[in-house]
């Protein structure tokens, strides 16, 4: 998978400043400025969202369920960073290299800092701080913080979304001895036959793989934080605002109109939305949903998306997920986007395309060696 970082930062450098009220803010209110907050305005009197913004954070969207509420204290969300896998992995890469290590760098080192290091990913430090509160996850609604998913067979798989745990490594299978299989989140189907997933040639590899969006959903429906490339630019017009996701460097480009132009037939890239503004907040709605692209949404499935500025360095981002298909029922969500001093750089995804060519040999070489790739969908994430 093609790797690019437009920049090299840690995300603890450009942590917002919030205002810390949290007795006086219910965590499910919606569309709410900080007490006292007057939001900047544009010359026609809209809310001022421009800038750079980042949501990078190891607050993720599920709840643990070693943490069953949705507020932390500020001990528990020591803990929470203390424990993480990236900034521990981060201080130890930080250590004086052993002189005397003789070990064959193979391959079986990766996760040890043999390829990309923990410096080179910023999926950030610390547990967001959302409406003055430090949260354990950013869905509110269930209560328990974890997705409704419905108990139904050949529901599409949830997208792959932010985690603290390393990437998942090749194990034995305990049902085919000596194949391979890959378990952990946002795995997808490999010997699907050649549907979608499989190697059998670049029309079958997921999207991130073919750089036509966003790895791990970060361009939405709903927009996500990841590993690293956790941007967002947003620019306003009279009749348009557009959303530059840093991730493969996607655009949502949304009219402002209560009205839809697109027939229902259409269904692009990360749906099709339309936004309107309701005093303070930018509402857009976004619906129809490309079938190829696995998320948080079905082709039939509606997202609602609230921006508010809670401060001059935080715009409250808040989503409301409706889809029968895939859930039991409405979910609920509040995100932080940080303003960011860092302009967001180019992502270029392809680094001349040889990337793909490598996973298709990789699987044609598995094919004459009589192994098979496999994978278990993980139906939960985090």
């Amino acid at each position: 998978m093609n790797v690019v970082l437009g920049r090299l930062r840690r995300s603890g450098a450009v942590c917002a400043i919030v205002v810390a009220i949290a007795s006086a803010v219910s965590p499910a209110a919606f569309a709410q400025s900080a007490p006292g907050y007057t939001p900047p305005r544009l010359n026609d009197g809209r809310p001022d969202l421009e800038g750079t913004w980042t949501n990078a954070s190891i607050t993720n969207m599920q709840r643990d369920a070693k943490r069953p509420n949705l507020v932390l204290s500020e001990q528990e969300a020591a803990e929470e960073e203390g424990a993480d896998y990236y900034n521990n992995r981060t201080r130890e890469d930080a250590k004086p290299n052993d002189p005397n290590d003789t070990r064959l760098l193979d391959g079986t080192d990766l996760l040890s800092g043999g390829g990309y290091n923990a410096f080179w990913v910023d999926q950030g430090t610390k547990v967001a701080t959302v409406k003055g509160q430090l949260r354990s996850s950013w869905i509110v609604e269930p209560a328990n913080g974890r997705i409704p998913y419905k108990a139904a067979p050949g529901r599409p798989a949830p997208a792959p979304v932010a985690s603290s745990a390393p990437s998942p490594t090749p194990k034995p299978s305990a049902t085919a001895p000596g194949k391979i299989s890959v378990q952990g989140p946002g795995a997808v189907d490999r010997n699907a036959g050649g549907g979608y997933g499989s190697y059998n040639g670049p029309e079958t590899r997921p999207l991130g793989d073919r750089c036509l969006i966003g790895f791990g959903n970060t361009g939405g429906p709903v927009m996500t934080n990841v590993l690293y490339n956790n941007h967002y630019q947003i620019v306003q017009a009279p009749d348009h605002v557009m959303i530059l996701v840093e991730m493969v460097h996607d655009a949502r480009i949304i009219p402002i109109s209560r009205e839809r132009v697109r027939p229902d037939v259409i269904k692009p890239w990360l749906g099709d939305s339309i936004g309107w503004y309701e005093g303070d907040t930018l509402v857009v709605e976004t619906r129809n949903v490309n079938p190829m692209q696995r998320g948080y949404l079905s082709p039939k499935g509606k997202l609602t998306e609230r921006f508010t500025r809670w401060s001059d360095t935080q715009i409250t981002y808040e989503f409301t997920v409706e889809d029968e298909t895939l859930y039991s029922q409405p979910w609920k969500g509040e995100m932080a986007l940080n303003l960011s001093k860092e302009p967001i750089y180019e992502y270029a995804c392809h680094e001349g395309n040889y990337a793909m060519p490598g996973i298709l040999a990789g699987a044609r070489k598995q094919e004459r060696e009589g192994k098979i790739v496999a994978a278990n969908a993980d139906e939960e994430g985090r």
